[in-house]
Parts: C-alpha cells; sequence; structure tokens
C-alpha cells in the first residue's frame, strides 16, 4: 500500500513539473489576449451586421486561443483621425495585439463637393507617415501590430452618382479602386519595411472576383463595405495569422 501511494505521488509531482517546465497553462487558465481592431467604417459596427471583430472574439476562443476583441473602428476615419484618437482609443485599452486597417477614406478624393475636390483627403505621403508612427509606437511599446489593406470597391447607382466624375471613371468597372490601389500597394511595403504581418484583404476581394462564377461585388454591401460574406472573408483571413502572430510572441 505505502509503494503504491508512493508511485501515485510520484506521478502527479512528475505531471506538475512538466506543466510548468514548457510554460504552458491549462487553457482555462490563460491570460486572454487583447486585441484592439482598428479602423474605418469596414472595421466598425454596423447594425446587425456580424463583422470580423465579432467573428474573433467567438472563434478564437474556440480554437484554443482566448481574446477580448476591442472594437475601435469609426466610420469616415482616415489615418489622421486614427493618430488623434490612437492614446485613447487603442494604447489606453492596453492591447497585446493591433490590427491596423484604414485606407478607404485618406484615399477617396470628394469629387461631389462644390467646389469637386481635386485630391484625395489625405496624400498618400502623409498616409504612409501615419501608418508609419502608428506602427513604431507600437513596435516600442512591444505591442504586435497586424496591417491589413483596405478591400477593393465597385460602383453602385448612389455611389456612381458622388463619386462618377473624373478623375474617376464611372464606365470602367475598376475606376473607384483608382487611388486606393495605390494606398493598398502603400501598406504592402510598409509592412515589409517594419516586418509586420500583412493580410492583404484587397488582393483577397480581387482574386475572390476572378473565379468563374463569382464576384467580388458578392462580399459587398454597397459597393464599400463588406456584407455578411465579405466580413467572414476577412475573418477567415486574420484569424490563422492572428495565431501565427500570438504563438510567435510565447516563443
Amino acid at each position: 500500500m505505502i509503494h503504491r501511494a508512493t508511485t501515485c505521488l510520484c506521478c502527479c509531482l512528475l505531471l506538475i513539473i512538466t506543466l510548468f517546465s514548457t510554460n504552458e497553462l491549462p487553457a482555462a487558465d490563460q491570460k486572454p489576449t487583447t486585441i484592439v481592431t482598428f479602423g474605418d467604417s469596414t472595421t466598425a459596427p454596423r447594425g446587425p451586421l456580424v463583422v470580423y471583430s465579432t467573428i474573433l472574439a467567438k472563434e478564437l476562443p474556440q480554437q484554443g486561443v482566448p481574446v477580448n476583441v476591442i472594437n475601435a473602428g469609426i466610420g469616415g476615419n482616415t489615418t489622421q483621425n486614427a493618430v488623434a484618437r490612437f492614446e485613447k482609443d487603442v494604447l489606453a485599452r492596453q492591447p497585446d495585439l493591433v490590427v491596423i486597417q484604414f485606407g478607404i477614406n485618406d484615399s477617396a478624393v470628394d469629387v461631389w463637393k462644390n467646389p469637386p475636390a481635386t485630391k484625395s483627403r489625405v496624400s498618400k505621403k502623409q498616409y504612409e507617415a501615419n501608418l508609419r508612427s502608428l506602427i513604431d509606437e507600437l513596435q516600442k511599446r512591444k505591442i504586435k501590430v497586424i496591417l491589413m489593406t483596405s478591400n477593393s470597391l465597385r460602383w453602385i447607382p448612389r455611389i456612381k452618382k458622388l463619386y462618377g466624375k473624373p478623375p474617376y471613371d464611372a464606365e470602367d468597372p475598376q475606376g473607384f479602386n483608382l487611388f486606393l490601389k495605390d494606398y493598398a500597394q502603400s501598406v504592402r511595403e510598409i509592412a515589409r519595411e517594419k516586418q509586420v504581418p500583412l493580410v492583404d484583404i484587397y488582393q483577397a476581394f480581387e482574386e475572390y472576383g476572378k473565379q468563374p462564377g463569382q464576384s467580388t461585388d458578392d462580399l459587398l454591401l454597397d459597393g464599400m463595405h463588406p456584407n455578411t460574406a465579405g466580413q467572414r472573408k476577412v475573418a477567415d483571413l486574420l484569424i490563422p495569422q492572428i495565431k501565427t502572430t500570438l504563438s510567435s510572441q510565447q516563443k
């Protein structure tokens, strides 16, 4: 009897030592990772639409990654707005990881104004500087970053009425992406420069539309904002990248 009790005690001790030696805690005891999704109206809550942030909050824990997801998207925002509210809406939340996605509003040329605008709301040079400043501050604080390009756009009658004037080409199916495509390229280049992960939503939406029987319009609610299928696609691309990024952080 004494021999058996001693054996059981040794087994328990071995199990405890193994758990601590691998620096892993049972999933139930893991501290949730705080993720801030920082963006414009393609990130922000949108009525009953289940946005990608909500999908992350639900499905990452189901995959063994406990998270606290804070949606810091605000409609109409540019990177100028992002810099202005960065301290309050991002840094004050003490995130472990920040997902950054801006570009649609930055690149927009408001030709509907009187007189019509002739330049993007935020120049590409300033857009790049703003993104770099956000990333630099996060990296200085050892906060992980994932960059996302904005989804590509499509004409619908309402948008064409507002924006279907030069320099945009209302007859070109890609005409509303005239400037956005270049801003997306800037994001790719900054991701390489700053050595941060990139989730290329722009490219993914475009590639989706090239498949037989599919259209990029199928992923959009109103020519601009991802619909249910579009938000699902964003989440499906983002989830594995988040898991990879957090895994590398633990090593």
